[in-house]
Protein backbone atom coordinates (compact mmCIF):
# COMPACT_ATOMS: atom_id res chain seq x y z
CA UNK A 1 0.00 0.00 0.00
CA UNK A 2 0.80 3.26 -0.66
CA UNK A 3 1.18 4.56 3.18
CA UNK A 4 0.68 8.65 2.56
CA UNK A 5 -2.82 7.66 1.24
CA UNK A 6 -4.15 5.78 4.11
CA UNK A 7 -6.28 6.82 6.75
CA UNK A 8 -5.78 3.97 9.94
CA UNK A 9 -8.57 2.83 12.59
CA UNK A 10 -6.81 1.35 15.60
CA UNK A 11 -9.16 -0.28 17.59
CA UNK A 12 -8.74 -2.04 20.82
CA UNK A 13 -10.63 -2.75 24.13
CA UNK A 14 -11.87 -0.47 27.08
CA UNK A 15 -10.63 -0.16 30.32
CA UNK A 16 -6.85 -1.39 30.39
CA UNK A 17 -3.00 -0.17 30.81
CA UNK A 18 -0.94 -2.93 28.96
CA UNK A 19 0.85 -4.81 26.08
CA UNK A 20 -2.10 -4.29 23.59
CA UNK A 21 -2.19 -0.50 24.62
CA UNK A 22 1.65 0.03 24.54
CA UNK A 23 1.64 -1.66 20.81
CA UNK A 24 -0.90 0.75 19.63
CA UNK A 25 0.80 3.58 20.86
CA UNK A 26 4.08 2.53 19.37
CA UNK A 27 1.92 2.26 16.04
CA UNK A 28 0.86 5.52 16.40
CA UNK A 29 3.97 7.28 16.60
CA UNK A 30 5.51 4.96 13.83
CA UNK A 31 2.87 6.07 11.12
CA UNK A 32 2.06 9.01 12.25
CA UNK A 33 4.25 10.81 10.16
CA UNK A 34 3.87 8.33 7.24
CA UNK A 35 0.13 8.18 6.75
CA UNK A 36 -2.57 10.61 6.23
CA UNK A 37 -4.82 9.99 9.29
CA UNK A 38 -5.14 7.73 12.70
CA UNK A 39 -7.99 7.37 14.51
CA UNK A 40 -7.94 5.36 17.67
CA UNK A 41 -11.22 3.80 19.19
CA UNK A 42 -11.24 2.13 22.39
CA UNK A 43 -12.67 2.65 26.30
CA UNK A 44 -11.94 5.61 28.81
CA UNK A 45 -9.00 4.05 30.29
CA UNK A 46 -6.68 4.33 27.26
CA UNK A 47 -4.44 7.06 27.69
CA UNK A 48 -5.64 9.13 25.83
CA UNK A 49 -2.91 12.02 26.74
CA UNK A 50 -0.39 10.30 24.61
CA UNK A 51 -2.73 10.68 21.30
CA UNK A 52 -3.24 14.32 22.07
CA UNK A 53 0.46 14.80 21.99
CA UNK A 54 0.71 13.14 18.60
CA UNK A 55 -2.61 15.25 17.63
CA UNK A 56 -4.45 11.67 16.73
CA UNK A 57 -8.17 11.99 17.50
CA UNK A 58 -9.68 9.39 19.90
CA UNK A 59 -13.49 8.42 20.20
CA UNK A 60 -14.70 6.59 23.24
CA UNK A 61 -16.02 3.17 23.01
CA UNK A 62 -17.76 1.05 25.82
CA UNK A 63 -16.08 -2.13 26.56
CA UNK A 64 -16.20 -4.81 23.38
CA UNK A 65 -16.07 -7.57 26.01
CA UNK A 66 -19.45 -6.86 27.74
CA UNK A 67 -21.88 -8.44 25.72
CA UNK A 68 -25.41 -6.40 26.62
CA UNK A 69 -27.74 -5.44 23.85
CA UNK A 70 -26.28 -1.55 24.45
CA UNK A 71 -22.85 -1.93 24.45
CA UNK A 72 -23.61 -4.00 21.03
CA UNK A 73 -25.59 -1.73 19.51
CA UNK A 74 -23.27 1.29 20.75
CA UNK A 75 -19.93 0.42 19.46
CA UNK A 76 -21.39 -0.73 16.18
CA UNK A 77 -23.13 2.81 16.25
CA UNK A 78 -19.84 4.53 16.71
CA UNK A 79 -17.83 2.35 14.81
CA UNK A 80 -19.84 2.80 11.50
CA UNK A 81 -20.10 6.66 12.20
CA UNK A 82 -15.97 6.63 12.66
CA UNK A 83 -15.35 4.21 9.63
CA UNK A 84 -17.69 6.82 7.40
CA UNK A 85 -16.65 9.84 8.91
CA UNK A 86 -12.92 9.37 8.52
CA UNK A 87 -12.88 7.78 5.71
CA UNK A 88 -10.88 4.90 6.94
CA UNK A 89 -9.15 3.12 4.28
CA UNK A 90 -7.37 0.18 6.94
CA UNK A 91 -8.85 -1.27 9.49
CA UNK A 92 -6.37 -2.47 12.72
CA UNK A 93 -7.87 -4.64 15.91
CA UNK A 94 -6.29 -5.54 18.63
CA UNK A 95 -8.60 -7.59 19.88
CA UNK A 96 -10.52 -10.86 19.41
CA UNK A 97 -13.81 -8.93 19.56
CA UNK A 98 -12.38 -5.63 18.00
CA UNK A 99 -12.13 -7.95 15.06
CA UNK A 100 -15.55 -9.56 15.82
CA UNK A 101 -17.40 -6.14 15.10
CA UNK A 102 -15.78 -5.67 11.90
CA UNK A 103 -16.28 -8.79 11.03
CA UNK A 104 -19.83 -8.40 11.67
CA UNK A 105 -20.79 -5.04 10.51
CA UNK A 106 -18.87 -5.85 7.09
CA UNK A 107 -16.82 -2.78 7.58
CA UNK A 108 -13.42 -4.65 6.08
CA UNK A 109 -15.24 -4.27 2.63
CA UNK A 110 -13.33 -2.14 0.17
CA UNK A 111 -10.66 -1.24 3.36
CA UNK A 112 -7.50 -3.34 4.08
CA UNK A 113 -7.75 -5.32 7.49
CA UNK A 114 -5.34 -6.37 9.79
CA UNK A 115 -5.84 -7.58 12.95
CA UNK A 116 -2.99 -8.23 16.16
CA UNK A 117 -3.22 -11.19 18.28
CA UNK A 118 -1.44 -10.77 21.87
CA UNK A 119 -2.44 -13.29 23.86
CA UNK A 120 -3.21 -17.34 23.44
CA UNK A 121 -6.83 -18.58 23.24
CA UNK A 122 -8.53 -21.53 23.87
CA UNK A 123 -11.73 -20.73 23.66
CA UNK A 124 -14.39 -19.48 21.80
CA UNK A 125 -12.88 -21.21 18.32
CA UNK A 126 -15.66 -20.41 15.99
CA UNK A 127 -16.45 -16.74 16.97
CA UNK A 128 -12.49 -16.73 16.68
CA UNK A 129 -12.52 -18.20 12.95
CA UNK A 130 -15.23 -15.74 12.15
CA UNK A 131 -13.76 -12.92 13.19
CA UNK A 132 -10.49 -12.85 12.11
CA UNK A 133 -11.54 -14.98 8.54
CA UNK A 134 -11.09 -11.47 6.71
CA UNK A 135 -8.04 -10.82 8.45
CA UNK A 136 -4.24 -10.01 7.59
CA UNK A 137 -3.15 -11.80 10.57
CA UNK A 138 -0.56 -10.91 12.78
CA UNK A 139 0.76 -12.68 16.05
CA UNK A 140 2.85 -10.92 18.84
CA UNK A 141 5.22 -14.11 18.87
CA UNK A 142 5.89 -17.10 17.36
CA UNK A 143 3.83 -19.28 20.39
CA UNK A 144 0.93 -17.21 19.11
CA UNK A 145 1.21 -17.85 15.74
CA UNK A 146 1.59 -21.55 16.58
CA UNK A 147 -1.85 -21.54 18.95
CA UNK A 148 -3.88 -19.37 16.13
CA UNK A 149 -2.82 -22.28 13.83
CA UNK A 150 -3.26 -25.35 15.54
CA UNK A 151 -6.35 -24.13 17.99
CA UNK A 152 -7.96 -22.11 14.84
CA UNK A 153 -6.82 -23.58 11.87
CA UNK A 154 -6.01 -20.03 10.85
CA UNK A 155 -2.41 -19.97 8.94
CA UNK A 156 -1.95 -17.31 6.88
CA UNK A 157 -0.47 -15.50 9.90
CA UNK A 158 3.38 -13.27 10.41
CA UNK A 159 5.13 -13.31 13.82
CA UNK A 160 6.10 -9.61 14.69
CA UNK A 161 7.81 -9.69 18.11
CA UNK A 162 6.75 -6.52 20.39
CA UNK A 163 9.04 -4.25 21.64
CA UNK A 164 9.75 -1.26 23.78
CA UNK A 165 12.66 1.85 24.09
CA UNK A 166 15.08 1.45 25.44
CA UNK A 167 14.99 3.65 28.88
CA UNK A 168 16.79 6.90 28.18
CA UNK A 169 17.03 7.87 31.98
CA UNK A 170 18.02 9.80 33.75
CA UNK A 171 16.50 7.87 36.79
CA UNK A 172 13.78 9.44 38.81
CA UNK A 173 14.78 8.18 42.46
CA UNK A 174 11.57 6.84 44.05
CA UNK A 175 12.79 7.48 48.05
CA UNK A 176 11.17 4.10 49.15
CA UNK A 177 12.68 1.67 46.87
CA UNK A 178 16.21 4.00 47.96
CA UNK A 179 15.80 3.85 51.34
CA UNK A 180 15.17 0.26 51.31
CA UNK A 181 18.97 -0.27 49.27
CA UNK A 182 20.16 1.70 51.51
CA UNK A 183 19.60 -0.31 54.61
CA UNK A 184 20.79 -3.78 52.43
CA UNK A 185 17.77 -5.04 50.98
CA UNK A 186 17.58 -7.15 47.79
CA UNK A 187 14.23 -6.00 45.73
CA UNK A 188 12.38 -8.29 43.93
CA UNK A 189 9.54 -6.87 41.71
CA UNK A 190 6.32 -8.42 40.18
CA UNK A 191 5.16 -6.01 37.61
CA UNK A 192 1.77 -5.76 35.67
CA UNK A 193 -2.08 -5.48 36.12
CA UNK A 194 -3.37 -7.52 38.95
CA UNK A 195 -5.64 -9.75 37.13
CA UNK A 196 -5.97 -14.22 37.58
CA UNK A 197 -3.63 -14.21 34.40
CA UNK A 198 -0.66 -12.74 36.04
CA UNK A 199 -0.43 -15.18 38.91
CA UNK A 200 0.36 -12.50 41.38
CA UNK A 201 -1.09 -15.12 44.10
CA UNK A 202 2.02 -17.36 43.16
CA UNK A 203 4.50 -14.94 43.91
CA UNK A 204 3.46 -14.37 47.15
CA UNK A 205 3.41 -17.50 47.71
CA UNK A 206 7.28 -17.66 47.11
CA UNK A 207 7.95 -14.60 49.76
CA UNK A 208 7.95 -16.87 52.92
CA UNK A 209 10.00 -19.35 51.59
CA UNK A 210 12.63 -16.68 49.92
CA UNK A 211 12.93 -15.02 53.17
CA UNK A 212 13.83 -17.87 55.22
CA UNK A 213 17.02 -18.20 52.85
CA UNK A 214 17.54 -14.65 52.58
CA UNK A 215 15.88 -12.57 55.18
CA UNK A 216 17.42 -9.08 53.83
CA UNK A 217 14.68 -9.14 50.82
CA UNK A 218 11.51 -6.70 49.76
CA UNK A 219 8.97 -7.37 47.21
CA UNK A 220 7.75 -4.18 45.17
CA UNK A 221 4.46 -4.96 43.65
CA UNK A 222 3.87 -2.57 40.65
CA UNK A 223 0.39 -2.57 39.49
CA UNK A 224 -3.66 -2.14 39.59
CA UNK A 225 -6.70 -4.32 38.67
CA UNK A 226 -9.38 -6.23 40.00
CA UNK A 227 -7.86 -8.42 42.24
CA UNK A 228 -5.46 -6.12 44.37
CA UNK A 229 -7.69 -6.18 46.98
CA UNK A 230 -7.80 -10.16 47.50
CA UNK A 231 -3.95 -10.08 46.76
CA UNK A 232 -3.51 -7.44 50.05
CA UNK A 233 -5.39 -10.00 51.97
CA UNK A 234 -3.45 -12.68 51.48
CA UNK A 235 -0.51 -10.97 51.94
CA UNK A 236 -1.67 -10.28 55.85
CA UNK A 237 -2.65 -13.82 56.30
CA UNK A 238 0.86 -14.73 55.87
CA UNK A 239 1.50 -11.59 57.80
CA UNK A 240 3.70 -10.25 55.00
CA UNK A 241 2.57 -6.63 55.44
CA UNK A 242 5.70 -5.32 56.31
CA UNK A 243 7.62 -7.06 53.63
CA UNK A 244 5.32 -6.22 50.30
CA UNK A 245 5.32 -2.34 48.89
CA UNK A 246 2.48 -1.85 47.12
CA UNK A 247 3.47 1.40 44.44
CA UNK A 248 -0.10 0.93 42.38
CA UNK A 249 -0.33 1.51 38.28
CA UNK A 250 2.91 3.43 37.04
CA UNK A 251 3.60 4.66 33.81
CA UNK A 252 7.71 4.65 34.32
CA UNK A 253 7.93 1.02 34.69
CA UNK A 254 11.48 1.01 33.53
CA UNK A 255 12.77 3.57 35.61
CA UNK A 256 11.02 1.60 38.60
CA UNK A 257 12.52 -1.93 37.52
CA UNK A 258 16.25 -0.10 37.07
CA UNK A 259 15.74 0.63 40.58
CA UNK A 260 15.34 -3.35 41.59
CA UNK A 261 17.30 -6.23 41.91
CA UNK A 262 15.18 -8.78 39.91
CA UNK A 263 11.99 -9.12 38.39
CA UNK A 264 9.60 -11.90 38.75
CA UNK A 265 6.59 -12.61 36.19
CA UNK A 266 4.26 -15.12 37.28
CA UNK A 267 1.77 -15.58 35.14
CA UNK A 268 -0.62 -18.23 33.97
CA UNK A 269 -0.04 -17.54 30.26
CA UNK A 270 1.02 -14.75 27.94
CA UNK A 271 1.17 -13.73 24.38
CA UNK A 272 4.57 -12.01 24.12
CA UNK A 273 5.08 -10.18 27.60
CA UNK A 274 6.56 -6.79 27.78
CA UNK A 275 7.65 -6.93 31.51
CA UNK A 276 10.64 -9.44 30.33
CA UNK A 277 11.68 -7.12 27.30
CA UNK A 278 11.60 -3.86 30.05
CA UNK A 279 13.40 -5.24 32.27
CA UNK A 280 15.87 -6.59 29.64
CA UNK A 281 16.42 -3.12 28.43
CA UNK A 282 16.84 -1.66 31.41
CA UNK A 283 19.70 -4.76 32.65
CA UNK A 284 17.98 -6.86 34.83
CA UNK A 285 17.40 -10.49 35.12
CA UNK A 286 13.68 -11.93 35.26
CA UNK A 287 12.59 -14.91 36.53
CA UNK A 288 9.66 -16.04 34.80
CA UNK A 289 6.66 -18.72 34.15
CA UNK A 290 8.14 -20.75 31.29
CA UNK A 291 4.55 -20.11 29.52
CA UNK A 292 3.57 -19.54 25.40
CA UNK A 293 5.65 -16.23 24.19
CA UNK A 294 7.54 -15.75 27.49
CA UNK A 295 9.97 -19.00 26.40
CA UNK A 296 11.00 -16.70 23.26
CA UNK A 297 12.42 -14.01 25.20
CA UNK A 298 14.13 -15.47 28.28
CA UNK A 299 16.73 -18.10 28.09
CA UNK A 300 16.61 -20.32 30.44
CA UNK A 301 20.02 -20.04 32.45
CA UNK A 302 21.46 -17.83 30.32
CA UNK A 303 19.63 -14.70 30.58
CA UNK A 304 16.93 -15.57 33.39
CA UNK A 305 15.23 -18.75 34.62
CA UNK A 306 12.04 -19.78 33.34
CA UNK A 307 9.84 -21.71 36.07
CA UNK A 308 6.86 -24.36 36.25
CA UNK A 309 3.73 -22.40 36.23
CA UNK A 310 1.38 -22.18 39.71
CA UNK A 311 4.82 -22.97 42.05
CA UNK A 312 5.17 -21.09 44.10
CA UNK A 313 8.76 -22.81 45.54
CA UNK A 314 10.56 -22.73 42.29
CA UNK A 315 10.44 -19.31 42.13
CA UNK A 316 11.74 -19.17 45.36
CA UNK A 317 14.62 -21.10 44.77
CA UNK A 318 15.39 -19.37 41.67
CA UNK A 319 15.43 -15.90 43.31
CA UNK A 320 17.02 -16.82 46.30
CA UNK A 321 20.18 -18.27 43.68
CA UNK A 322 20.51 -14.89 41.96
CA UNK A 323 20.30 -12.70 45.32
CA UNK A 324 23.14 -15.13 46.88
CA UNK A 325 25.00 -15.07 44.01
CA UNK A 326 25.96 -11.54 42.63
CA UNK A 327 28.43 -12.79 39.86
CA UNK A 328 25.86 -14.83 37.79
CA UNK A 329 22.83 -11.94 38.43
CA UNK A 330 25.36 -9.76 36.43
CA UNK A 331 26.53 -12.50 33.85
CA UNK A 332 22.37 -12.33 33.41
CA UNK A 333 22.28 -9.12 33.52
CA UNK A 334 24.66 -8.77 30.23
CA UNK A 335 23.30 -11.27 28.46
CA UNK A 336 19.63 -9.37 28.99
CA UNK A 337 20.55 -6.90 27.41
CA UNK A 338 22.43 -8.20 24.34
CA UNK A 339 19.20 -10.22 23.65
CA UNK A 340 17.08 -7.02 23.83
CA UNK A 341 19.01 -4.47 21.33
CA UNK A 342 19.12 -7.72 19.72
CA UNK A 343 15.98 -8.90 19.35
CA UNK A 344 13.21 -6.65 20.89
CA UNK A 345 14.51 -3.24 19.98
CA UNK A 346 11.77 -0.34 19.08
CA UNK A 347 13.97 0.45 15.83
CA UNK A 348 13.55 -3.47 14.62
CA UNK A 349 9.74 -3.26 15.51
CA UNK A 350 9.44 -0.14 13.32
CA UNK A 351 11.15 -1.74 10.41
CA UNK A 352 8.87 -5.11 10.77
CA UNK A 353 6.10 -3.12 10.69
CA UNK A 354 6.43 -0.65 7.96
CA UNK A 355 7.78 -3.25 5.81
CA UNK A 356 4.71 -5.05 6.21
CA UNK A 357 1.89 -2.48 5.74
CA UNK A 358 3.90 -1.06 2.44
CA UNK A 359 3.73 -4.93 1.31
CA UNK A 360 -0.20 -5.22 1.92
Amino acid sequence: MNLADQNILFISRANFHGGAENVILQLCEIFNPLVNKIVVCAGKGFDQKALEKLHIKFYEIPDIEKKSIGTILTVSKTLRHVVKKEKITVIHTHHRMAAFYVSLLGLYRNRIFINTSHNTFYNKIKLTQFSYRHAHLIACGEMVKKNLGEIFNLHDVTAIHNAVKKFAGPVAPDLTLTALHDKGYFLIGNIGRLTEQKGFEYFIDAMPDILKRHPKTKFIIVGAGELEQSLKERVARRHLEQDVIWLGFRKDVQNVMSQLDLVVLSSLWEGLPLTPIEAFSVGRTVVATAVDGTVEIIDDGINGYLVPPRVGNVIAEKSVELAENRNKLEQFELAAQEKFQKEFSFETFKDRFIKYYEEL
